[in-house]
């Protein structure tokens, strides 16, 4: 068996969740199948991040000069593909086009490309470069569907929510989640944690919360807690963007909040370890790694009920509507004046985070493989197309 996996995620110097799955499921993958040959397909922009591959695994390195060469390889990689006689292309990446006489298998991690324009460029800002993105990722995204013979996605909820959005048939959607990184650990070392609270400037207890997550119900249900709760505790926000919602650097300038913009991945960890509560009341997630992160590391979870949150979390999360900051607020009350109830939830997110792996993920994905190549080659399009 000869796997081809576009791994172009690894050699672009990216961040979020894609480059997460990517990243860990490949070589997992690779430790699984000894008796499959791999090739990755990569490029020039930054160096190749895996390391200390097994001979049976070949790099091909694409030339990158510019954007114009990403457009390139993602028109063309098919031809190099069936050069190679690989017997299945897996894209990882939400798109691609694999050769006509090898199977095809995209993991497409949300419904966000494949919503209608309209709705698309509603939700995003009105820069032309954005939209020229989104519509390029929308086009392309739309097209692969209609060529792969599986795709594989992080959730139930996405699972559903795909099948719903683009009539591909359901029973060809798997759903494969993601698993918690290696890095991953709850920091309890008190000279550590006061190490970081110093070169971070953090001082007292505090609420993490991501910046970019709909911070503004994190704020109005900060500002809902009694006074007696407030004094002397503050959020954390964190942001891989420098730009978050005006909300958040005002809650700062009213001395409500500290914004951390890209915290090492160290940092992070031990913010996530320090906290009182995570509170995530994202409007939606086709999965949700931080709250993986969050409960790896002995945060309490306080969330929303939108997408595949509870899936993720289970029994280890308190839960409201995403817009409702009294709930959140009660949430957060019952927390930090109840230990027994902060204790419970950290030993709940602890069990919860351990059923997942990225091993567990890797075999799933190997079996899908198999299982797919193991069918006679059949009709892949999608419902109702003539």
């Amino acid at each position: 068996m000869r796997i081809g996996i576009d791994v172009r995620y690894l050699s672009h110097g990216l961040v979020g969740g894609v480059h997460t799955y990517v990243r860990h499921f490949v070589p997992s993958v690779i430790a699984l199948a000894d008796d499959v040959e791999f090739i990755l397909y990569a490029d020039t922009k930054r160096p190749f991040e895996l390391e200390q591959l097994p001979a049976r695994v070949a790099i091909r390195l694409l030339p990158w000069r510019g954007p114009l060469s990403s457009l390139q390889h993602d028109l063309l990689m098919h031809r190099l593909m069936a050069q190679d006689r690989i017997d299945l292309a897996h894209f990882p990446a939400n798109y691609g086009f694999g050769p006509a006489a090898a199977r095809t298998v995209i993991t497409l991690h949300d419904s966000i490309n494949v919503l209608p324009l309209r709705e698309i460029w509603r939700g995003h800002p009105k820069h032309p470069r954005t939209i020229a993105l989104m519509t390029y990722l929308h086009l392309l995204t739309t097209r692969a569907l209609r060529r792969a013979d599986l795709l594989l996605t992080v959730s139930q909820y996405a699972r559903q929510d795909i099948a719903a959005r683009t009539g591909f048939d359901i029973q060809r959607i798997v759903a494969i989640p993601h698993a918690p990184t290696p890095d991953l650990r709850r920091v309890e070392d008190p000279a550590a944690r006061d190490a970081i609270r110093r070169r971070l400037g953090i001082v007292g207890p505090f609420l993490l919360a991501d910046a970019l997550k709909n911070p503004t119900t994190v704020v109005r249900a900060w500002k809902l807690l009694p006074p007696a709760l407030r004094q002397n505790r503050q959020i954390v926000f964190f942001s891989r963007r420098p730009d978050p919602p005006a909300v958040v650097t005002e809650a700062v300038a009213a001395g409500q909040a500290r914004l951390l913009v890209r915290p090492a991945r160290d940092d992070l960890i031990a913010l996530y370890s320090m906290a009182e509560a995570f509170v995530f009341p994202s409007w939606i997630e086709g999965f949700g790694i931080p709250l993986l992160e969050a409960m790896t590391c002995g945060a309490p979870v306080i969330a929303s009920d939108r997408g595949a949150i509870p899936e993720v979390a289970g029994d280890a999360a308190l839960l409201a509507a995403a817009d409702d900051a009294d709930g959140i607020a009660r949430h957060l009350a019952a927390v930090l004046t109840n230990p027994e109830l902060a204790a419970y939830l950290r030993l709940r997110g602890f069990a919860r985070a351990a059923q997942f792996s990225w091993e567990r993920t890797a075999r799933q994905i190997l079996e899908v493989y198999q299982r797919l190549l193991d069918k006679p080659a059949g009709c892949n399009r999608l419902k109702g197309e003539q």
